[in-house]
C-alpha cells in the first residue's frame, strides 16, 4: 500500500505526456502566456479555457481579479495534473470534450474562451463558437499560424475561406503575434499565431443564414471556378437572374456580396 500511494504521489507532480493523438504542444513559455492571457479584454467575468493541460495559461487566469475561470479538458492525465496543481480551478474543471459541451446549459451568462487550441479541432471549435455566437462574445485562441491567417485575412487572398467569412460576419478579427515553435514541449512543425475574435454588431444577417452558410461552403468547395458555376451544389440547375457578383471567385467576395447573393437565391 505505501509503495502503491508513492507511486501515486510521483505520477501527480510529473509533468503530463503530450499525446499527439489529441493535438498536445504545450506552451512552456510564461511570458508568452501571460501576453495571450493579457489579450482578454475583460467584457464578460466568465471564462472558459479549452484544453488547460498543464495549466501554463490557467495560472495567468486564477491570478486575473474579478475573473470567473472554468476549464474543459479531455485528458485524464490533464485533468488529474490540473486538480492536484491547481486546486482553486477544480470545482470548475470539467473533464470532457469542448465539441459536445451544451454551453446554454452550463452557462446563464455570456463567457469568453481562451486557450492554446488543439491543431486537429481549431477548425471545429470556431464552427462551434458560430452556433453559439449570441452566448459567446469573445475568444482568444492560439492555433496554427495559417489557420489564424487565414481566419483574419481579407477578402481577394488565397487564404480567405469558409471560416473567414462565416466568423467575419458575426466577429471583429484581430491576428494578434506569431508564437515560435520552440516554445512548446515538443515543438510542432509549425508556428503559430494568436486571434482574438470580438462579437460585432450583427445580430442576425438580412437574409436566410442556412442558405448563407450553405453558400459560402458550396462556393469554397470549388473554389477556382466563377460564382456562377460553383452556386450550383445550392441552386442546382436553377436559373439565376444576372448579377456582377456571379462572374467573380468566392475569395473575391466580402460577408456583404455573400448575403446579396443568398438574397438574389431567395428571390
Amino acid at each position: 500500500m505505501l509503495k502503491n500511494f508513492a507511486y501515486l504521489r510521483r505520477k501527480q507532480n510529473m509533468d503530463v505526456r503530450a499525446k499527439k493523438g489529441l493535438g498536445q504542444h504545450f506552451l512552456k513559455d510564461k511570458q508568452i502566456a501571460a501576453r495571450i492571457v493579457a489579450s482578454l479584454s475583460g467584457c464578460t467575468r466568465c471564462v472558459l479555457e479549452v484544453g488547460p493541460g498543464m495549466g501554463t495559461l490557467t495560472e495567468h487566469l486564477l491570478a486575473r481579479p474579478g475573473l470567473e475561470l472554468h476549464a474543459v479538458e479531455i485528458d485524464r492525465e490533464s485533468v488529474a495534473y490540473l486538480h492536484t496543481h491547481f486546486p482553486a480551478l477544480s470545482p470548475r474543471l470539467i473533464a470532457g470534450d469542448f465539441l459536445t459541451l451544451d454551453l446554454n446549459t452550463l452557462f446563464d451568462e455570456p463567457v469568453a474562451i481562451i486557450g492554446n487550441f488543439p491543431y486537429n479541432i481549431s477548425s471545429q471549435i470556431f464552427f462551434k463558437v458560430l452556433d453559439h455566437r449570441n452566448r459567446i462574445p469573445e475568444v482568444v485562441g492560439m492555433v496554427q499560424k495559417e489557420v489564424a491567417e487565414r481566419i483574419a485575412c481579407p477578402p481577394g487572398s488565397k487564404t480567405y475561406g469558409i471560416l473567414s467569412v462565416l466568423l467575419q460576419a458575426y466577429y471583429h478579427i484581430e491576428y494578434l503575434f506569431t508564437v515560435h515553435e520552440h516554445v512548446f514541449v515538443p515543438p510542432p512543425k509549425v508556428k503559430s499565431g494568436v486571434i482574438r475574435l470580438t462579437r460585432n454588431d450583427t445580430q442576425a444577417l438580412p437574409c436566410d443564414e442556412t442558405l448563407f452558410r450553405q453558400l459560402v461552403k458550396g462556393t469554397f468547395n470549388q473554389r477556382r471556378k466563377a460564382i456562377r458555376n460553383s452556386i450550383k451544389a445550392v441552386t442546382g440547375d436553377r436559373p439565376l437572374p444576372p448579377h456582377e457578383l456571379l462572374a467573380k471567385r468566392p475569395e473575391q467576395l466580402s460577408v456583404a456580396d455573400f448575403v446579396t447573393l443568398t438574397q438574389l437565391i431567395s428571390s
